[in-house]
């Protein structure tokens, strides 16, 4: 008997409900262990059925036929000499277990029902499973006449036990127990257990890798022993993508680590390791060993059998990988393109049809497209098989070999440009830029007369003209206006998707791609039926931040140059009209908040669980410096009466790429209603109270302090209705109108600021439109409108304000970043034009000065 062993654990492409393509996946995954020395195959969670069969685990057939699976294992000549270990349903005692089976040479050696469900998020476990509430117990199971006679058992054993070789003791682990207070492998340690299996159905969320490794490293670390991590991969049916990555770590060191993300259905990853480094390395802790002692037994079920082989002194042991976690950006090009992929294959579609605006969200779904296009090349390039069937498949051309990303795009990716009499020339250049470098099959159409029908019908059933706002229309006509735009797009997207390749003479349709992003969603920034509504949305599940950084990343990736003017725009919906031919609607003007603000309303309402009343608590101190309580009472309440007046929208919304923990998909991530009463009344009202004592408590503070720390302005007084550096709000009446100080930005170049007199400042500039010079002066209206999104105000105090934005002029306030920091992929720039600024300001007050410097550093 030897002391080394190689262990092998398996990513596999399952599909709920799809048997036949599953045994066929896990027997192969068995031959290419085999192959690779391994005596001990792991295979991922609820492997044979899928994970993903949802109320399918309701049907007795489901569990019927994952046992006629398990019978086709047993009786295959591929399982001989070694340990398998393989999940499935199984009903004991009429309660309906989620398993993992354990076997070796047609015997099954052990049962292990899970014991920690996963109830939460996307998770509904205890809605199809009990867990085994047994510790350290088993009980007999009795087999099915279709296992007993391939076995010659009448019955095993089921609960939580351990199975001993003649070498080495293997403990099973379920995914959720991992994760759990009470994890199982703490007690299976201190029983003498050195190998942990975890069997895993772990779905993608952004940065979720190094949460499951620091789990089992810190595991590993404190008990000493290896863990054997098998994880699924693809979309099974569903929202979610699971995202791979099986690994092997010992002692807390990673040893081996799969890919997280990829388009093959099976990989398998080995590790040969020393078992004495296991042993030596738990008997040195002397803690460990007292408590080992005196710990409880588990059931152990002997297997007369070795993982390790004679004379294996000069077999090499695996060294330890330096793991390279992916960025947010990387994770984002690579997760939402291997579910397209996925989702394309299985559904047996011709590809895809994108409404592209030349905006950042239909961009970014571009952009995904493309990534899958260059995933899939590579694969074909690789000589994965596999791949180039499904894109014979796809295409309809048996004959065709994909070489070049863009070539591919242009058979599989159809992209229009609906414009309107409300769209501007840039946007459809953008896109139309855009398409040609990723290669998809590009149409721009007019779609003024198919609106123009519609309202046409509208206008003859009540001789009632609606009119936009700009002409004189109140919110109802002016809404109702530009959704015909929106919704008439909807339904060009699904005829030009079906008709589209029958046109070119080729079989099949396309499948449309939606391209609403998470903030619109839980905003409900968005048309009912527009196209948001679509066949699948890969972006529904990401930030707006996190596209930005994504475009920005993709630009140089996927080599896409047109992707610099795209991220510079204005993201605009391009429903009202435009003003002298340039965009005059803007998303963040239209939904009152900007979407960093959005993010963090999405994130504080989700992830840390707040109404309305623990929102505010929250914010009132992380935007003291900010904003005044009563500002942040607003922004509060105006995003919960957004919310609530658009959450009947999610009932509708396309089946999205799950990616972040606070997505307002109320399929089964966010149970919420969606019928509210919109005014909140109690809860506003407590916010309301809480604005009241903190205001009163900044009043008794100051006149207890008897002086007030306030800005330096000479001989005036501090602008009205301005918060000072105190926090408190001015209310002398008597207090003129102050002007700012504007300073230009990247997107202007000032060429000359002179404070002309207190309440005024003279900037030349050049405009963004026509890059022509203007002189102007400046004069302040005591409240800060800001013309970007990268932009703040200071008022005389030097007071950080970030303000919505109403002000047309180019001329804009300069940024101090707030607690978010730089957009995603945006490089740190300093402001050197900021320290020129600062030494010509002394008649305006020390204060701004000193702002300025420490901004310009």
């Amino acid at each position: 008997m030897g002391r080394k062993i190689t262990l092998a654990t398996c990513t596999l492409n399952q599909w709920a409900m799809d048997f036949n393509g599953n045994f066929n996946r896990i027997l192969n995954s068995i031959q290419v262990a085999k192959e690779k020395g391994a005596r001990y195959r792991l295979g991922p969670e609820l492997e044979i059925s899928g994970y993903g069969c949802g109320d399918h685990f309701f049907e007795s057939d489901t569990c019927l036929h994952s046992i006629q699976v398990l019978a086709q294992l047993l009786s295959s000549p591929l399982t001989e000499d070694i340990i398998c270990e393989t999940g499935m349903p199984i009903i004991h005692k009429n309660v309906r277990y989620n398993c993992r089976v354990i076997f070796l040479n047609k015997k099954i050696l052990l049962i292990r029902p899970k014991s920690a469900m996963c109830n939460h998020g996307n998770y509904r476990e205890l809605r199809w499973f009990t867990p085994w509430s047994k510790p350290q117990q088993v009980e007999d199971f009795y087999l099915p006449e279709i296992i007993s006679d391939i076995t010659g058992q009448k019955s095993v054993p089921i609960g939580m036990g351990v199975v001993s070789t003649h070498d080495t003791c293997i403990g099973p682990e379920i995914c959720e127990e991992l994760w759990a207070a009470e994890s199982p492998h703490v007690a299976m340690s201190l029983d003498g257990v050195e190998i942990f299996t975890n069997a895993s159905g772990s779905h993608h969320e952004l940065l979720k890798q190094f949460e499951r490794h620091d789990l089992m490293k810190t595991a590993m670390m404190k008990c000493g022993g290896v863990y054997l991590y098998s994880n699924l991969r693809g979309c099974d049916g569903e929202r979610v993508y699971y995202d791979g990555g099986s690994c092997i770590c010992v002692n807390g060191t990673m040893m081996t680590v799969g890919k997280q993300f990829g388009i093959s259905e099976v990989d398998v990853d080995v590790a040969t390791i020393d078992l004495e480094d296991v042993r030596s390395y738990k008997a040195e802790i002397s803690s460990r060993s007292k408590q080992a002692a005196r710990s409880g037994s588990f059931p152990r079920v002997f297997a007369d059998f070795s993982l390790s082989m004679p004379g294996d002194h000069l077999l090499p042991t695996t060294e330890p990988q330096q793991y390279k976690y992916h960025s947010v950006v990387e994770e984002i090009a690579l997760g939402p393109a291997c579910w397209l992929w996925d989702y394309l294959r299985r559904s047996k579609q011709g590809g895809f049809f994108l409404p592209l605006s030349g905006g950042i969200d239909s961009s970014s779904t571009a952009c995904l497209v493309s990534s899958m296009c260059h995933l899939v090349c590579k694969s074909v390039n690789d000589g994965n098989l596999e791949t180039l069937t499904d894109v014979q498949n796809v295409t309809g051309d048996p004959d065709y070999i994909p070489s070049d990303p863009k070539q591919l795009a242009n058979r599989i990716f159809v992209t229009c440009y609906m414009g309107t009499v409300n769209s501007s020339v840039e946007t459809r250049k953008r896109a139309q830029m855009l398409a040609h470098q990723i290669g998809s099959d590009h149409l721009s159409i007019n779609i003024d007369s198919f609106v123009k029908a519609a309202t046409d019908i509208f206008v003859d059933a009540t001789d009632k003209v609606p009119q936009f706002k700009v002409n004189g229309g109140s919110p109802r006509e002016n809404l109702a206006l530009q959704n015909i735009q929106a919704r008439s797009r909807m339904v060009l997207s699904y005829l030009f998707a079906q008709l589209s390749l029958w046109s070119k003479d080729r079989p099949g349709g396309l499948l449309v791609l939606g391209s609403g992003n998470v903030d619109e969603c839980l905003r409900g920034y968005l048309t009912k039926y527009d196209c948001s509504s679509a066949d699948i949305n890969p972006i529904g599940g990401i930030s707006k931040n996190d596209l930005r950084g994504f475009i920005l990343f993709a630009k140089d990736k996927f080599n896409l140059p047109a992707l610099e003017s795209i991220i510079r725009a204005p993201p605009t919906a391009e429903l009202e009209p435009l003003a002298n031919g340039q965009i005059a609607q803007t998303d963040e003007m239209d939904m009152g908040m900007t979407y960093s603000e959005l993010s963090l309303f999405g994130r504080l309402r989700k992830m840390s669980l707040c109404g309305p009343y623990s929102m505010f608590l929250k914010l009132v101190q992380k935007w003291s410096d900010v904003f005044t309580p009563s500002q942040v009472a607003e922004k509060v309440k105006h995003f919960f009466r957004s919310y609530s007046i658009n959450r009947h929208k999610m009932t509708v919304m396309t089946p999205s790429y799950h990616a972040e923990s606070y997505s307002p998909d109320d399929n089964r991530f966010d149970l919420r209603q969606f019928l509210y009463n919109p005014s909140w009344l109690w809860q506003f009202k407590c916010i309301n109270k809480e604005v009241d004592l903190i205001e009163k408590s900044i009043e008794l503070k100051d006149s207890q302090s008897g002086s007030r720390k306030t800005a330096d302005y000479g001989d005036d007084t501090p602008p009205r209705n301005k918060k000072t550096l105190s926090g408190r709000q001015e209310t002398d009446s008597r207090q003129p109108k102050r002007t700012g100080v504007f300073v230009a930005t990247a997107k202007t170049a000032v060429r000359q600021l002179e404070c002309k007199t207190k309440d005024t400042v003279d900037c030349q500039f050049k405009t963004n439109s026509d890059n022509s010079d203007v002189r102007e002066n400046i004069t302040s209206d005591n409240e800060w409108h800001l013309s970007n999104l990268d932009t703040v105000g200071f008022d005389k105090g030097g007071i950080h304000n970030d303000l919505p934005r109403n002000n047309k002029k180019d001329v804009i306030v300069s940024r101090k970043r707030p607690s978010t920091g730089l957009l995603p992929g945006e490089p740190q720039k300093k402001q050197p034009h900021l320290c020129l600024l600062a030494s010509k300001l002394s008649n305006v007050g020390s204060t701004v000065g000193s702002w300025l410097k420490k901004i310009a550093m």
